[in-house]
């Protein structure tokens, strides 16, 4: 796909992420603290993710894409033959019940409802077109009613509320954030598509998933 212009792009969040209202989040084995605590439990997750930011004073937290992240070993979804640990989209932590809006003119490709332990949760696919350049976009970690009264076809503006971010449990069983994935082919999939891959696929998925920032952050 076509690199995109961030000009042409309403943020996802109803506002650009930057240094003042935003931190950096690491989720990878490089930080201690998540080595004393028990990932098992969405609630203490939650606490230490949200005191966190409470205590840098920040609405924000964001990071992941490429990360490889020791999170995933608290659910069996993502430890099925090769463990999968190399992060293929960017989150954004904050308050459940955030509106998400569209960043560019858009179709609903899919949606579903991925309601396993540490999965997507409620999930939505939107298809861009442009200007012949056709890509796809991914939320996960949503609200159940995020997906009501949803079709596939359906038209979204540009700037157009379409989902809000989902509380635990049924977001997936998370820390209230969003997972937003870049997707340049949807290989046939529906409502669900990779967003953690093994390190033997990395390479593969790199290709497949670029780097979705451009939606998130801007610091000027």
């Amino acid at each position: 796909m076509k690199t995109l212009d961030q000009k042409i792009i309403f943020p996802i969040m109803g506002e650009w992420l930057n240094q003042k209202n935003s931190l950096l989040l690491d989720f990878s084995n490089k930080n201690a603290d998540l080595l004393k605590l028990d990932l098992q439990s969405t609630q203490n997750f939650n606490d230490y993710v949200f005191g966190f930011l409470e205590q840098k004073e920040k609405k924000y937290g964001h990071g992941g894409y490429l990360e490889n992240r020791m999170i995933y070993q608290r659910s069996t979804h993502f430890q099925q033959g090769e463990s999968r640990c190399m992060h293929l989209g960017v989150d954004v932590w904050c308050e459940a019940f955030h509106p998400l809006y569209a960043p560019l003119d858009a179709k609903v490709h899919s949606f579903a409802d991925n309601n396993n332990f540490g999965d997507y949760g409620p999930t939505i696919i939107l298809e861009h077109d442009l200007n012949e350049d056709k890509f796809y976009t991914l939320y996960g970690h949503l609200s159940r009613s995020s997906l009501k009264n949803l079709a596939i076809g359906d038209k979204i503006k540009k700037g157009q509320k379409f989902s809000e971010l989902g509380p635990f449990p049924e977001n997936g069983d998370w820390p209230p954030h969003l997972h937003l994935q870049l997707i340049s082919e949807m290989k046939d999939l529906k409502g669900d598509f990779p967003g953690v891959c093994a390190p033997s696929e990395l390479e593969q998925f790199k290709l497949l998933c670029p780097d979705p920032n451009v939606f998130i952050i801007r610091d000027n």
